[in-house]
């Protein structure tokens, strides 16, 4: 994903109201800008560190800045703007960057399905069928044995009910995919976050037991452009 114009840099200085953030310019003045994150964003911060931006270059908007980029205390990078994961994700299927989604002949967004008024990310078609693709992001990492990408940073009732409809598809024959689009530069290994939200912790290994299949790929995190390059290793835990 090429990010034209560029994104623009500046340091975090807090995060507040869980949609509002305050950068600091070059120049000393200080902007509060919009954060696209609706999770906790544990661990992807540290106050006054550097972040980047965007603009929408509208200036009608109330807060025409957007949050991007943002500096973990251990000094990784972190992409927060949830908005971006789907369009990495579908971008990376089409250039061929995941293999395993390969072979289909379309790709349609946003498509209602299952028990509970759900809405797929993306329904793959093709002559061997369909699949169902349902993408989280991933920013939450912790140092051990590697640094171990969890998710979800915050518990979470929504993703374990996608879990659920995923389910019931790979019941049904149907191939069922969840896909961890890793916005984190050192992430190394996903997992599921089982001492933040157990339930959704079981919600999974259910899933992969009934057929789900998990997918995870790390992107490259750049003013110029943010790209999925390759897979990450998915580690199935016991749920508590």
């Amino acid at each position: 994903m090429k990010l034209d114009p560029p994104l623009s840099q500046g340091n975090l200085l807090r995060r507040y109201k869980r949609f509002l953030a305050d950068v600091e310019l070059s120049t000393g003045e200080i902007i509060t800008i919009h954060c696209p994150n609706t999770g906790s964003m544990r661990n992807c911060w540290g106050e006054n560190t550097p972040c980047w931006f965007s603009d929408s270059g509208n200036p009608k908007r109330k807060y025409r800045h957007t949050l991007e980029i943002t500096t973990t205390p251990e000094g990784a990078l972190a992409g927060v703007n949830t908005g971006r994961a789907n369009h990495l994700v579908e971008e990376a299927i089409r250039d061929g960057v995941v293999a395993e989604l390969q072979g289909y002949e379309t790709l349609r967004r946003e498509v209602k399905y299952g028990e509970e008024n759900s809405r797929i990310d993306f329904l793959l078609s093709g002559a061997a069928g369909d699949c169902y693709v349902e993408v989280k992001n991933v920013t939450l990492a912790q140092e051990a044995q590697g640094t171990r990408g969890l998710f979800p940073d915050a518990v979470s009732s929504r993703g374990a009910k996608h879990l659920r409809e995923l389910q019931k598809l790979a019941e049904a024959g149907v191939r069922a995919v969840l896909f961890y689009c890793v916005q984190h530069s050192q992430i190394e290994t996903v997992e599921a976050a089982v001492d933040i939200d157990p339930a959704y912790a079981a919600a999974l290994a259910e899933a992969v037991a009934a057929g789900v299949e998990v997918l995870a790929y790390r992107a490259v995190l750049g003013a110029d452009e943010i790209r999925l390059t390759e897979a990450v290793p998915y580690r199935p835990v016991a749920a508590a």
